[in-house]
Formats: structure tokens, C-alpha cells, sequence
């Protein structure tokens, strides 16, 4: 037998752990839905994957441009302007900073430098759909303790914590069901893990809560020694198309996750646009109040409509409508893109992304015809 014909399929090859995994599925793109369904994109109202409806600050449009001047050269591998923006905002030394493409790359750098087959991590029912993917590809365990109120149950996950859990996933506030931890309960959690278990704390969305709610969880960086903060720019900055995020951990964590870290992560416009985002405080607020505009809006209209819906603290609102795959279709059909969550275990639920106050309006129309309320 020649060595050609004993081959099998090199797919049977992978571990059993990678071909477990179900991909990772984004909102569907403007350009997709209209050739499905035969719309001019023009029209197309997208409310799916919770990017800022002002699109990116003029500022860091601006920069990206000079940037672009340069595009022969490798980016800065290891970021310097930014991080040194970041250092200064934040009140960190550069070597406590990690910078990722977009934050779904730091929550993976921690997985790949903590977890392996053998090991285990924790992370709540309804939670970012990527704690999963990034505990599956190390061939980690899985432990998902259940939702409370659609959103963490503190408690229960610091008692679903084995011997063999070495990273613990909270989002704040969560996605996808807008869900938030006050301050006191989380900073009683991470008093009470084991130090040899690596906290993550993902707050992709922290910039849209109202500044009452604010806590200076860089604090708590430098008070926990394994602690992992995990911030993105793809939300209310603007700069999602871009992908660039940041993790912030004390150097003992960030010399690890730099060593899986894959060089040149974050591209040289990217950096650049990261920068003037950064400092464009006018354009930080502008996006915090259309969005509490926007998701009173949404809520007030559910409610009229005699809907159930998660009270958000992020860009967006989960709502129950029944069966939100049909419900999810005449949507599609009348021009409108949002999240069915039924790979979150929540078939009866869509998620809404605050749009601009006309596509919120155009929305709620289509969703009043859908429900056959108009």
C-alpha cells in the first residue's frame, strides 16, 4: 500500500475538541441581505451586531488616512502610541497593556496561555458566545453555571470553581442580554478566587453606562494580581471594521499572553485611528446619548406593545417576540438586519442594536407589522 492511499482525511486528523466546535456567527452583512432578498442596500437598516450608528469619529478617520502613507512598513508590533495613549488615560505602566485585535483577541490570548485539555473554565449561561469558542479550542472543560435574570450569578460561579479551573469569564455589561454586576458584587468576587485562577472582565460595553454607574475597575488591576481587563474600540469609539482592543493585567499576565500573541495583531491604521478615538472625548459623549436616547426609545416601545425585554446597560436590548426565527425573516424581508440569539439558548428572543432615531423608527414599524400589530 503506498503511502498515498493510507492517508485519510486530513479533517479526521484534528483534535475531536476542534471539530466540536460550532463557528462563530457574526450579523448578517447589508450586502448579503439584499442580494437574498433582492433589496437596494441603500434602504437596509442593520441593528445586528452592535456597532456605534455614528460610525467612526472624523478624527480617527483623519489619522487612519496619515497612516495609510505607510502601509509598506510592518506596524509597531508593540504599539507604542497607543499604548503610551492608553498609559496615560488608564494610569498604567505600558508593560501592564496587551493589545489585541479587537478584545475577542485578548479573551483568546488568555485562553490559549491558561487553559489546555485537562484544565477547565467557568462562564455563565447567556454569556459572549466566544467564552465557548476559546475554551473549546484549547480542549479546556467547559463549566456553565446558570443565568440569574439573564445575567451572572456571582455566587454560583465562584462555587462551580474546580481544582482544575485556572480562567473565569464575566461580561459587564453582558452581551447578549444587556445584563450589569454593580461594583460591590464584583469586587467581593474577585476577593474570593483562588489566586491561581486568572479573572477575566470584559467590559466591551463599559463606555455606554451612565457615569453613576462608573468604577474604576483599573483599580482593581492593580489590587488583583490576576485579574484581566478587557476593553474594546468596535463599540462606542467607532472602530469596529478596524478591530482593536486592549487588555490591561499586571506584567506577570501581560508577559504571558504577549508570548501567544500573534506579532503585528493590530494593523498600523488601526493604531492610529485607536489614538484619536481615544482622545475624542465630543464624539465619546455624542455616541453615550444617542444610545440612551435610543435604547429608552426601544424599551418605552416594547413595552407598549406588551413585549418582554431585558432592562440594557449596553448599545442594545434583547426582547422576546415568540418565534424569532419567522419573526426574524419578515424583518429581513421589510429591509431590517437583527440578531436572532437562538445559539445563546434563547429561541424566542431577538437582539436589537441602537440604531440612529430613524432606523430605530423604521424598526419599530417593521416589527409592529411582523407581530401584526401596525
Amino acid at each position: 500500500m503506498s503511502a498515498q492511499s493510507a492517508v485519510t482525511d486530513p479533517a479526521s486528523l484534528a483534535p475531536a475538541y476542534v471539530r466540536a466546535i460550532a463557528p462563530y456567527r457574526a450579523g448578517r452583512p447589508i450586502s448579503e441581505v439584499a442580494r437574498a432578498y433582492g433589496l437596494d442596500e441603500s434602504k437596509i437598516v442593520k441593528l445586528a451586531s452592535n456597532e456605534n450608528p455614528l460610525g467612526m469619529p472624523e478624527s480617527a478617520r483623519q489619522a487612519m488616512l496619515v497612516a495609510a502613507a505607510d502601509l509598506g512598513r510592518y506596524p509597531d508590533a508593540n504599539g507604542f502610541e497607543l499604548k503610551e495613549a492608553l498609559s496615560v488615560r488608564l494610569g498604567v505602566p505600558q508593560d501592564w497593556l496587551t493589545l489585541g485585535n479587537g478584545s475577542n483577541d485578548i479573551l483568546e490570548l488568555v485562553a490559549h496561555a491558561w487553559l489546555q485539555p485537562g484544565l477547565s473554565a467557568v462562564y455563565s449561561q447567556y454569556s459572549f458566545q466566544v467564552y465557548e469558542l476559546a475554551t473549546q479550542e484549547t480542549g479546556a472543560r467547559a463549566i456553565v453555571t446558570p443565568a440569574k435574570n439573564f445575567g451572572h450569578d456571582l455566587p454560583a460561579m465562584r462555587a462551580a470553581i474546580a481544582p482544575d479551573t485556572r480562567v473565569v469569564f464575566i461580561a459587564n455589561p453582558n452581551n447578549p442580554t444587556g445584563t450589569f454586576l454593580p461594583a460591590g458584587e464584583i469586587e467581593a468576587f474577585l476577593q474570593s478566587v483562588p489566586s491561581n485562577v486568572v479573572v477575566v472582565l470584559d467590559e466591551a460595553y463599559n463606555e455606554y453606562l451612565e457615569p453613576s454607574l462608573w468604577v474604576d475597575a483599573v483599580a482593581w488591576v492593580k489590587r488583583f494580581p490576576n485579574l484581566v481587563l478587557s476593553r474594546t474600540f468596535s463599540k462606542a469609539y467607532g472602530l469596529a471594521g478596524l478591530r482593536v482592543g486592549y487588555g490591561v493585567a499586571q506584567p506577570a499576565l501581560t508577559d504571558l499572553m504577549n508570548r501567544v500573541r500573534q506579532p503585528f495583531n493590530v494593523n498600523s491604521m488601526a493604531q492610529a485611528a485607536a489614538v484619536a478615538a481615544l482622545a475624542d472625548r465630543p464624539f465619546l459623549e455624542r455616541s453615550r446619548a444617542l444610545n440612551a436616547e435610543g435604547v429608552k426609545l426601544l424599551q418605552a416601545a416594547f413595552e407598549a406593545m406588551g413585549l418582554q425585554y431585558v432592562p440594557s446597560y449596553g448599545n442594545f436590548v434583547l426582547v422576546k417576540v415568540g418565534d424569532a426565527n419567522a419573526i426574524n425573516e419578515k424583518l429581513l424581508k421589510a429591509g431590517v438586519i437583527v440578531r436572532p440569539v437562538g445559539n445563546y439558548g434563547l429561541p424566542e428572543w431577538l437582539r436589537i442594536t441602537v440604531g440612529l432615531p430613524e432606523e430605530n423608527r423604521i424598526f419599530l414599524d417593521a416589527l409592529r407589522a411582523a407581530l401584526g400589530r401596525a
